[in-house]
């Protein structure tokens, strides 16, 4: 019986999975490409959650690094032809990932809103010095004009700007930081962080370096947003300034805080409801804000846990 119980929790769990996986069959183009961008914003919450929902480190700049990673790729395609997935992408977590580095070190050493505004500081720094440079587009931004490919010993290729590769690709990647992010919050290190965002002192005094567990964590997160900023430049082809801005770690922070914040899978619920709920809002009213803001209120004041809180009360429920 518990091993049946067991199988169809697996299968439950792997559903949405699937459905995503055998989307493109009926899809058209632009749905395929919606679905896309809702992976890519799913990678990028579940970045920020990271930080938000493990480690009690609210972040308002982590889309510093979101738009590093879109800049690697156009600088790299743009300046040095680095047309291959398996050298520009791991440029891109190496460059995020050394920005997250200097910038955790000098943020983690304050708390509270004193860090808040130290990301949003940092942020809005990468955004003037980007906005400002001519060589990176300046205010007007500038164009991939080569998307990469990814070729693997010539055993298979795919060409990002296929929207139906592309798709696969960012599935790949948003299950495989899935997978990451989980196998993080079952080890010692997830427990740690959970420790921390519940009382950092007493963590400290059991003789754990808080520092340099939130350190690796910002790390962490800093190099999995860029990788949501790599596949955003990949698929629409074009960078601009806006994507350092502080409405972009606005909008992704309420995603998480609309999936859930401190769950696993919380964050990909609401970067799909976000999305989706944005692209038919704005259909309807040119106002869509208002309404989306009405619905994250009511869901942060009725639901403390999310949409995905709601999803484990109606499983309690069955």
């Amino acid at each position: 019986m518990n091993g049946g119980s067991a199988t169809v929790s697996f299968l439950v769990r792997c559903a949405p999975l699937v459905a995503l996986a055998i989307y493109p069959i009926w899809a058209d183009t632009f749905g395929l490409q919606l679905v896309t961008k809702c992976l890519i914003w799913a990678i990028f919450a579940m970045s920020l959650n990271l930080l938000v929902g493990f480690a009690g480190l609210v972040s308002f700049g982590h889309a510093a690094f979101y738009g590093i990673g879109a800049y690697t790729l156009m600088v790299l395609t743009s300046n040095f032809a680095a047309t291959n997935f398996l050298i520009s992408f791991p440029i891109a977590l190496s460059v995020s990932g050394l920005a997250a580095l200097v910038v955790g070190i000098l943020v983690l050493r304050s708390s509270g809103i004193y860090f808040i505004m130290a990301t949003l500081a940092f942020a809005q720094m990468f955004y003037y010095f980007v906005a400002r440079s001519k060589a990176l587009g300046g205010s007007d931004g500038a164009y991939v004009h080569i998307k990469p490919t990814l070729n693997l010993l010539g055993l298979f290729s795919v060409n990002l700007a296929d929207s139906l590769q592309f798709y696969f690709l960012c599935l790949v990647l948003t299950t495989t930081t899935f997978v990451l992010l989980a196998a993080i919050a079952a080890s010692l290190f997830g427990r740690v962080l959970l420790a921390i965002r519940e009382n950092e002192h007493r963590a400290l005094a059991l003789g754990f370096p808080t520092f340099r567990f939130k350190l690796a964590a910002f790390v962490i997160a800093g190099m999995l947003a860029s990788i949501a900023g790599y596949l955003d430049a990949a698929q629409f082809g074009f960078v601009a300034p806006e994507l350092f801005s502080w409405h972009q770690s606005g909008t992704v922070l309420m995603m998480v805080i609309l999936g859930g914040l401190g769950t696993l899978y919380g964050p990909v619920l609401g970067a799909f409801a976000f999305t989706l709920l944005q692209h038919y809002l704005a259909d309807l009213t040119q106002h869509w804000l208002l309404p989306m803001g009405i619905l994250i209120i009511a869901v942060a004041l009725a639901l403390p846990r999310g949409l995905a809180g709601l999803a484990r009360q109606r499983s309690a429920a069955r």
